[in-house]
Formats: C-alpha cells, sequence, structure tokens
C-alpha cells in the first residue's frame, strides 16, 4: 500500500479535475505541470523512486487511506476524477469489466451453444457459473444478462 507516501504525496502533488500536477520543481519534474505517464491506460506517477498508479494516489489524498482495490466506475482506466473512483472489492472490480476481446457475441454473458442451436445466458456469482437459459435471439439472452448483473452486482453491473 501507499498510505505511508501521504505526507511526501501532500508535499509533492496537487490535485485538479482528474489530474496530479506539481507543486514544486524536483529535478526534471517542473512546477505546475502534470504528473504521470500513460501505462497501459492507466496514468503512472514516479514518487521517492518508486511507480505507483495516479488513481491510488488520489483517492488517498482525497480518503487518507487507500483500497486494496479502486475501481473506475465508467471502465476509463486514464478517467481519474475523484468521482469516478470508488473502493472495490477484488470480486467488484472485475464485475466492472468491459467485454472480454475474445467475446464473439458482443455481449457480456451470451454466447452461441452449437448443440442447441440457441444463444445462452450465463453469469458467474462468487465464483460460480449461474446458467440463465437459452434464447432464440441474442438480444433477448443479452436482456437475460442485464436482469441478472442488476440483481447480483447492483450499482458495480457492466452491461
Amino acid at each position: 500500500m501507499i498510505s505511508y507516501l501521504l505526507p511526501k504525496i501532500q508535499d509533492n502533488l496537487e490535485y485538479k479535475d482528474g489530474f496530479l500536477y506539481w507543486k514544486k520543481t524536483l529535478g526534471r519534474k517542473l512546477k505546475g505541470n502534470k504528473a504521470g505517464w500513460l501505462n497501459k491506460g492507466y496514468v503512472m506517477v514516479g514518487i521517492d523512486g518508486e511507480t505507483h498508479p495516479a488513481h491510488r494516489i488520489i483517492f488517498l489524498l482525497h480518503h487518507g487511506y487507500c483500497s486494496e482495490f479502486i475501481d473506475h466506475i465508467d471502465g476509463n482506466r486514464s478517467n481519474n476524477k475523484i468521482e469516478n473512483l470508488r473502493p472495490a472489492t477484488h470480486n467488484e472490480n472485475a464485475r466492472n469489466c468491459k467485454t472480454p476481446s475474445h467475446n464473439t457475441s458482443g455481449f457480456k454473458g451470451v454466447c452461441w451453444d452449437k448443440r442447441k442451436n440457441k444463444w445462452m445466458a450465463y453469469i458467474t456469482v462468487n465464483n460460480k457459473l449461474k446458467f440463465l437459459g437459452y434464447h432464440e435471439k441474442i438480444e433477448n439472452a443479452h436482456l437475460a444478462y442485464i436482469s441478472a448483473a442488476k440483481l447480483h452486482f447492483g450499482s458495480f453491473a457492466r452491461i
């Protein structure tokens, strides 16, 4: 956890509209400049010889602690506005993930079943796969997933 860095962060960084800015010049880090760089969609910031995700620093600055997982509500890894960040468990964070790139139906929780020649809807809850039915139309399978996701995942449901 980065909580031990809070005093150093407070001395050197300030938050404005989802971004961190340097409060003073530290070598090549110039006062007033945006802090950080993009790495795999996340804004990363180097402080005290270590690299940390900006969303963790921003959460720490605002709340005084850093949750083990911090969820980007809109799924955009570089949107670090404080209102877009919330504490989460590992499972909650995973529930709010985007549709996987290997998904061929285009919808979370929906796949084609060759044996039945129908669309199958499913959801994973507490690491257990729950069958939501077979459907003639992909849209109906998607609606079955949406309904189950809202029921089981609440505000963490990504649809």
